[in-house]
């Protein structure tokens, strides 16, 4: 079913990093975001594009109240728990959180007769094909780390939804999301923050000590782990997408990714490049629960949602993030400290 302009689409998560995104781009299509977010990780100052609801995304009734309210027709769920690392310490948390939301989430969609669900997935649990291809959709799933078993739990129970309730639910499954907005407005901000190119500028413009590289002994070129960024505006634009597929009563899941797989050594000479000097880091061990390669083939999205990543060069996305870095509206650094 497509939305019509000015219908509501509820996000939770929406003040988070990809959230604020997405709801920018709802804006500029006519729909109206409804974020939904208890804040614990978003910023208020992040929502820019319509209402704020602070609420736990395991509050089934809060949750059912906000969707009635607002008329929605539509919700796309970000809200959850995304550090690797720290899943392998507090598994607990993770499954609490993103597998108990999942949960009341879709009671609370049958309770508003909510018919469409866009699932902030991963690629992050498929296991490493054979013969070092980039992975498929129907590819053998390996979970290595609780958080990615958590995103696989919940796409098997939403899948079950769709066959009992009629439910139209589209996973995206994430490419390592990195970059920010042309505008300025939003960007990364993450706190503590845990992706590579955020942090690998940051050590470039002298706001953390110096860079660890995390394990130089993996099985691919230059031995350091090798990972498929997508720009956050191109992740945005594959959540329209999904939203204006209308087959009804489906569960379909689609890789969201460039194809392209690019390791922590090259991520360090691209922010070398931005920045205009050599990335000082050091060399470490291998991280706990970190798989050698993730690269996606995202040929099934290209084809059947018509969706291409159109700004997720290594070097655009990387240009982005350090003009964010430099002058950034919300977070833990302001221009005033960034030494440039």
């Amino acid at each position: 079913m497509a939305l019509a302009a000015g219908r509501a689409v509820l996000i939770t998560g929406g003040a988070g990093y990809i959230g604020a995104h997405t709801a920018k781009a709802l804006a500029e299509t006519g729909l109206t975001p409804v974020v939904y977010d208890d804040l614990s990780s978003g910023y208020r100052q992040a929502v820019c594009w319509g209402p704020l609801i602070e609420g736990d995304v395991r509050d089934r009734a809060a949750l059912a109240a906000a969707m009635r309210a607002h008329d929605a027709r539509a919700v796309i769920h970000f809200a959850a728990l995304i550090e690797a690392e720290r899943s392998v310490n507090r598994p607990d948390l993770f499954y609490d959180v993103n597998v108990g939301g999942v949960t009341s989430l879709l009671a609370a969609m049958r309770e508003a007769a909510v018919p469409q669900l866009v699932f902030s997935s991963t690629g992050s649990f498929y296991a490493r094909p054979p013969d070092d291809r980039p992975m498929r959709e129907d590819d053998a799933k390996a979970p290595a780390n609780p958080y990615a078993e958590t995103k696989l739990v919940s796409e098997r129970m939403i899948s079950a939804h769709c066959a009992a309730f009629g439910l139209s639910a589209t996973a995206l499954r994430y490419f390592n999301a990195a970059g920010a907005d042309a505008s300025g407005l939003i960007g990364e901000a993450h706190q503590p923050e845990t992706h590579l190119i955020p942090i690998a500028i940051e050590a470039a413009l002298g706001l953390r000590p110096e860079l660890t590289v995390n394990g130089t002994d993996y099985p691919t070129p230059d031995g350091s782990c090798v990972r498929d960024y997508i720009h956050v505006g191109d992740l945005a634009a594959a959540h329209i997408a999904a939203l204006r597929d209308e087959r009804v009563g489906q569960f379909r899941a689609y890789n969201v990714g460039t194809g392209q797989g690019h390791s922590v050594l090259q991520v360090i000479e691209a922010v070398g490049r931005a920045v205009g000097r050599p990335l000082p880091h050091k060399l470490g061990p291998r991280r706990v629960g970190d798989p050698a390669s993730v690269v996606a083939d995202p040929s099934k999205a290209r084809a059947e949602l018509g969706w291409t990543p159109l700004q997720s060069t290594l070097d655009e996305i990387v240009a982005t993030a350090l003009a964010w870095r430099r002058d950034p509206k919300y977070g833990r650094f302001s221009q005033n400290n960034v030494r440039a």
